[in-house]
This record gives C-alpha cells, sequence and structure tokens, in this order.
C-alpha cells in the first residue's frame, strides 16, 4: 500500500479537532467516568450470591403441587409437634378452648438437596414457604373456617430435611363437663392430620420432642396439670385406606379462688342467715320476710351461675345443684317458720293442746332443753292464780253466808209480824227500805262472783295460750338444730366430699 499523502487539509482537520476537545474537556472526562462506573455495574450484576444460585438452582424444574419424592410408592414421613405458648380461654358455654401454638413439621424433600461445598460450605437456607410443597396438615376439630397458616419461612437443609413452623392461634371444640364446677378438670383434644393424603402417601408421625412448654404462660383461670401425645390411625367410610394422625389431649384444672370468694362464701353466707331466722320471735312476722329474701337472693345467684354454663342437658353443675339444695332449706324453713307462727297464735283460739302433740313435744323438750324455763314461770304463775283463788274464796263465802242470813232472818221477820204487818204504814215503809238493802247486797255479790269467774276464764286461756307458745317453741328450736345438721352435712358432702372423689378420663 502507498503511504497517505501529508496535505495542509489534514493539518488543519486535526487542529480543528484538538480546540473542540479543549473546549470541552470537562464534558469529555464526565462521560468517560459515566462510562466506566455503568461497565463497574453491568459487572457487579453479572456476579450472585451463593443463596441465589441455590435458591436458583433448588427452584429449577421444581412443583410446588406433586409431593417431593422421585418413587411415588414411598410415603412422605411428616413429624408433628406443638410449642404451647398460652392457654387464651375456654369458652363453657359455646365449648370452644382458644390455644396459641407453634405448629412444628418437618419431613425430607427429595428434589431440595445440594453439596454444601459448591456454595461456600452453605447448609441452611430459608425459603418462602409457597415455594415449596407443605403437608396438608389441619385442626380436625377446628371450630373456625380453614383459612391456611402463617407464611412463616421454611428452613432447609443441604441433606433435604425441611423445618417449618408457623404461629397458630388454634380454636378447638372441646366438650365440657360441668359436672363439679366449679372443681371441674377438663380434657379438651388437637387432632392433626392430612385431609387429602392417605397414610400411604403421607404418613404423619410423632417428633422426638412432641412438645415444648418453655414459653408457656400460665392462665388465671386454667391450670395445666398434663399433654399426653398419641398416634392414630384411623379408616373411614369413605376411603380403604388409613388416614394417619397426631392428636395432643390437653387435661386442665379449674382454679376455684376466684369462685370461692364470689359465689360458695356469699352462698354459706345466706345459708346461715336461713338458720338465724329460727331464732327470730314469731309475733312480728318478720322470720318469713327474711326466708323469700334469702330465697331472692339465691334465685340471683343462679341466674349468674345459668349465664356461664351451656345449655346442656347431660350435665348439671355441682354450684347449681348446691343452691337448688339451698334454696329447697330455704322454702322448708319459710313454710316452718309459718306452722310455728301459726301454733304460736292458736292459744288465743281457745283451742285445747292434743295429747300427741303434747307427748311429742315432751320429747323434744328433753333434746333442746327449752320447755323447762317457761313450764317454771307457768307453775309460779299457776300458784299464783290458786292462791289468788283462795284468798277470794273467803270473801264469797261470807258473802253467801250474808245472804242466807238475810233469807233467813227476813223469813222470821214476816211469819212473826204478819199480823202486825197490815196495822200501819210505817211497817210497810221499814220492810220496803229493808228490802232493797238486800237487793243492793245481792247485786254487789253477783258482780264480785261474775269478776271472779272472769279472772278464772283468764287465767285459764292464758294457760293454754301458754302451752301453745312453749309449744312453738320448742318446735322451732328443734327445727333450728335439724335444719343446722342438715345444712352443714349438705355442705360437707356437696363442696368437699364429691370433688375429692371425682375421676378425669383422659382417653
Amino acid at each position: 500500500m502507498g503511504e497517505i499523502p501529508f496535505t495542509v487539509a489534514h493539518v488543519e482537520c486535526k487542529w480543528a479537532w484538538f480546540k473542540i476537545f479543549r473546549a470541552n474537556k470537562g464534558v469529555f472526562s464526565i462521560s468517560l467516568k459515566a462510562k466506566l462506573d455503568l461497565l463497574a455495574e453491568n459487572s457487579g450484576s453479572a456476579r450472585e450470591t451463593d443463596e441465589q444460585r441455590l435458591l436458583k438452582m433448588l427452584m429449577n424444574n421444581y412443583d410446588v403441587n406433586t409431593r417431593p419424592v422421585y418413587n411415588a410408592s414411598h410415603p412422605v414421613n411428616v413429624k408433628l409437634g406443638i410449642t404451647l405458648n398460652q392457654i387464651f380461654d375456654v369458652d363453657e358455654r359455646n365449648q370452644v378452648m382458644t390455644t396459641h401454638i407453634w405448629l412444628d413439621q418437618e419431613w425430607y424433600d427429595e428434589k431440595l438437596t445440594w453439596d454444601p461445598e459448591l456454595y461456600n460450605g452453605l447448609h441452611t437456607l430459608r425459603v418462602p414457604c409457597h415455594l415449596i410443597w407443605k403437608p396438608d396438615i389441619i385442626l380436625y376439630n377446628s371450630a373456625d373456617d380453614y383459612s391456611g397458616y402463617m407464611s412463616a419461612l421454611a428452613m432447609v437443609s443441604d441433606d433435604g430435611h425441611v423445618f417449618w413452623p408457623p404461629i397458630v392461634r388454634a380454636r378447638s371444640t372441646c366438650s365440657i363437663d360441668i359436672t363439679y364446677f366449679p372443681f371441674d378438670d377438663q380434657t379438651c383434644w388437637l387432632k392433626f392430620g392430612s385431609w387429602a393424603y392417605d397414610g400411604l402417601q403421607v404418613d404423619v408421625l410423632k417428633r422426638e420432642q412432641p412438645l415444648d412448654l418453655s414459653n408457656y404462660v400460665h392462665n388465671g383461670e386454667w391450670e395445666l396439670i398434663n399433654v399426653k401425645i398419641e398416634r392414630n390411625v384411623v379408616f373411614y367410610s369413605c376411603c380403604p385406606e388409613p388416614y394417619p394422625d397426631v392428636t395432643f389431649t390437653l387435661h386442665i384444672s379449674r382454679r376455684t379462688l376466684y369462685y370461692t370468694y364470689n359465689v360458695l362464701v356469699p352462698c354459706l353466707m345466706l345459708s346461715c342467715l336461713t338458720l338465724l331466722g329460727f331464732w327470730m320471735p314469731p309475733e312480728g312476722g318478720e322470720k318469713v320476710t327474711l326466708g323469700l329474701t334469702i330465697l331472692l337472693a339465691f334465685s340471683v345467684f343462679m341466674l349468674l351461675i345459668a349465664e356461664n354454663m351451656p345449655a346442656t342437658s347431660f350435665y348439671i353443675p355441682l354450684i347449681g345443684a348446691y343452691i337448688i339444695v339451698a334454696m329447697g332449706i330455704t322454702s322448708t324453713s319459710v313454710v316452718c317458720s309459718v306452722l310455728v307462727s301459726h301454733l304460736h297464735y292458736k292459744g288465743k283460739m281457745g283451742d285445747q293442746v292434743p295429747g300427741v302433740l303434747l307427748r311429742i313435744c315432751n320429747f323434744l323438750d328433753r333434746l333442746v332443753k327449752v320447755r323447762r324455763h317457761r313450764m317454771h314461770n307457768n307453775t309460779d304463775s299457776s300458784q299464783t292464780s290458786s292462791t289468788c283463788l283462795t284468798d277470794c274464796k273467803t270473801p264469797l263465802q261470807d258473802s253467801f253466808n250474808s245472804i242466807n242470813f238475810t233469807f233467813r232472818s227476813e223469813a222470821d221477820y214476816i211469819d212473826l209480824d204478819r199480823s202486825q204487818y197490815a196495822s200501819g204504814k210505817n211497817s210497810r215503809r221499814r220492810s220496803k227500805s229493808s228490802n232493797c238493802e238486800q237487793g243492793l247486797q245481792l247485786e254487789e255479790i253477783s258482780q264480785k262472783i261474775n269478776t271472779l269467774l272472769e279472772r278464772q276464764d283468764r287465767i285459764a286461756r292464758d294457760k293454754g295460750s301458754y302451752e301453745w307458745h312453749e309449744i312453738a317453741a320448742i318446735i322451732d328450736r328443734a327445727l333450728f338444730w335439724i335444719f343446722i345438721v342438715l345444712t352443714f352435712a349438705i355442705t360437707i358432702i356437696m363442696l368437699l366430699l364429691v370433688p375429692l372423689g371425682k375421676t378425669v378420663n383422659l382417653t
């Protein structure tokens, strides 16, 4: 090739480019720097992290809808366990238990394996759970609609081991037995298993440590006694294949302190008030009023308990039965108070005490020791009445003797002076005045006799009234001892012995 001749035109062209470069020197330097930065950025984006490369490799040709086994005849062994954090609530009325748990699930995914040496010793990878296959483990006895679990990250190991612990707030159905309420124990269970896969495809097993209570928060109303974990294999009528599940049975006991000072102590106080009603006098009628007031208070407690109890006919709560018995005792005490009041006022009607009732009261008097003091007072009254009658007997006899003497004198006077009676008016006047004086004496004597008879009748009525008062007092005191023994016996049996003999079935 020949050389290109150097001409004046070439020199002028180069000189023009040189002046342009000098005028735009800063622009050219900025443009060059931007090109270098863009080149560095492009070279950095082309380099991936180890986790990115591993995730791309694992997700290459991965299907989340199929089981992660190469041989379809092999099952996926899913091991279950729970971390129980808290028992939120036990709703007795709706028979639902709410718990906060971590549902620990682990299995082996044959498609999620790698060599850690190729990824700088990376043994565990956190993967979003929606990118991998997961078993369809659900709570069989759930009280809510199934809406899935929390989208927690799954921990995948290099040997294909997958561990996924989603946080679950489980609301499970629970058969509430309120027979011994408020001293009751409840047995609630959580049944976990696969819904669509049978045991030949997904085998549900227990973990080596299926229960973790390290983060458990105690409940103020319920105390966790024990947790029983067992694996069951069930054959349903729809399918001949086995369906395994893992069931966690929770034994919980109610803390009774709240119900003791809010329900039991007031009921015992009302029962004691029922006994005090027998010490009140029957004259005013407050005995019946007190009994009806206590009966109304028991009814209020019964309504408060019924609001929290399930509307079931299978069980009768112990505290409800105790209140019903206490209401029955109170109602009976009201009836007995009416009977005692009737006996107390029966003496004013003039009725005599029946012999059978008198013998019964004499027998009860030996037990309750009430009548002896009253009989002593009655004896004194009878002696006083007898003394009064004896003292009044002498004037009565003197009056009758005076009457007889006057009548005899009158007869002698008439026989002796009959002939002289017709002789003059003076004799007739003396006889008339004498007859008037005798009539006044007879009237005075008859008034004294009536007064004495009325006094004797009054003493007899008072004696009968005292007898009825004594009978009412004896029966009232006997009923007091009967009711106090009955109340304490029922309280000890129903609130102490019956709860101690309860049994808990964990099956």
